[in-house]
């Protein structure tokens, strides 16, 4: 089923001379016109950073280390505990007093 105008989405960039034949240059390389060339670049690297972004990788040693860390908590101090009785007290005047908070909006 062809895409009706509402689900594409224009880019344009004005660049330098010299880029502009750098990019002719590398899509007549692949066979491919300008255009394409850019948005297949451009989207390439655009999730290779979404991936980056969102993905934490560890060795095996420091995931070991984060696994241990969060099944074996350490006990609150004195200071978490101080700012959860104030978190507490602070919002003893509502009637649900759980965070609220919601998740960020995905940016892709």
């Amino acid at each position: 089923m062809p895409a009706t105008t509402s689900e594409w989405g224009r880019v344009s960039a004005r660049v330098p001379a010299q880029v502009l034949e750098t990019l002719e240059l590398a899509a007549a390389m692949v066979g491919t016109p300008v255009n394409q060339f850019m948005v297949q670049t451009a989207l390439r690297e655009a999730e290779r950073i979404i991936e980056q972004e969102r993905v934490i990788r560890l060795s095996a040693r420091d995931a070991e280390t984060f696994i241990h860390a969060l099944e074996n908590p350490p006990p609150p101090s004195a200071r978490l505990k101080a700012a959860l009785k104030q978190h507490r007290n602070a919002n003893s005047k509502n009637e649900d007093s759980s965070f609220d908070w919601k998740p960020r909006p995905n940016r892709v």
